[in-house]
């Protein structure tokens, strides 16, 4: 399952992300969103889970949680409609 983190401070970085949602099972990918011009971050990322259960898990534990000051937002990333 995909899932997308908002309202991440600037300073978070994927290491601290994949650790986090490492506490609640398998992470299969972290993907911080950069700024293309600056390097720095936008804010949002997304974590890839394999299993639904613990992904579940995830998103109700860590939506509204804390980290480096900022209450994060977590929810299933929505597919792209092309």
């Amino acid at each position: 399952m995909k899932i997308l983190i908002r309202n991440l401070a600037r300073s978070t970085t994927e290491k601290e992300l994949k650790v986090l949602f490492e506490e609640y099972g398998t992470v299969q990918s972290c993907d911080l969103v950069l700024d293309e011009r600056t390097g720095g971050s936008k804010g949002f990322a997304f974590v890839e889970m394999p299993k639904t259960r613990e992904a579940k898990a995830a998103m109700k534990s860590l939506n509204n949680k804390d980290v480096a000051n900022n209450n994060i937002r977590v929810k299933k990333a929505e597919n792209k409609k092309g």
